[in-house]
């Protein structure tokens, strides 16, 4: 199927193309080179995605983290307390209110958490740049809903 082709397909043309691209995208995702520092640390895609925000987005509390990924507070405790274990992140107190602590990757990962962030925000940055803010807001909608869709029928069995 050539690019012009892309521009008028039928819906079972798109899953078609998109059952076989899938599969080549999180394969390629998966084979991005872990960073030294990082390899060995059982890092899962749930603490990719905690980490990818710590990194764009500076240091959080633990709720933003969970209002940002969509899970609750607890879950994200957990993970920063098992990532805070292994020295990977940093949590301070708020000096605005002391019961909250702010989270935040710790200095010596900051570098090697980047580099290995890199990879895909360089290329989602190259694709993306060229879209309309328009095209780049039904991508994402589409990929949420995608998703949605998913968790849909795993929980009915279908």
């Amino acid at each position: 199927m050539s690019a012009s082709d892309d521009l008028e397909m039928s819906t079972t043309q798109a899953v078609r193309s998109m059952l076989l691209l899938m599969p080549r995208l999180v394969g390629r995702a998966k084979r991005l080179p872990v960073p030294e520092a990082l390899r060995g640390m059982d890092l899962a895609p749930r603490h990719l995605a905690l980490l990818a925000y710590l990194q764009y987005d500076g240091p959080l509390t633990v709720n933003q983290l969970a209002d940002w990924l969509e899970v609750a507070p607890t879950t994200v405790s957990l993970m920063v307390g098992d990532l805070s274990r292994r020295g990977i992140l940093t949590r301070e107190e708020d000096d605005a209110d002391r019961r909250r602590r702010i989270v935040a990757i710790a200095p010596g990962y900051a570098a090697p958490i980047s580099e290995w962030l890199s990879g895909s925000a360089v290329a989602w940055t190259e694709v993306l740049d060229a879209l309309t803010p328009g095209q780049r807001a039904t991508i994402v909608a589409t990929l949420r809903a995608y998703e949605a869709a998913l968790e849909k029928h795993a929980i009915k069995g279908d």
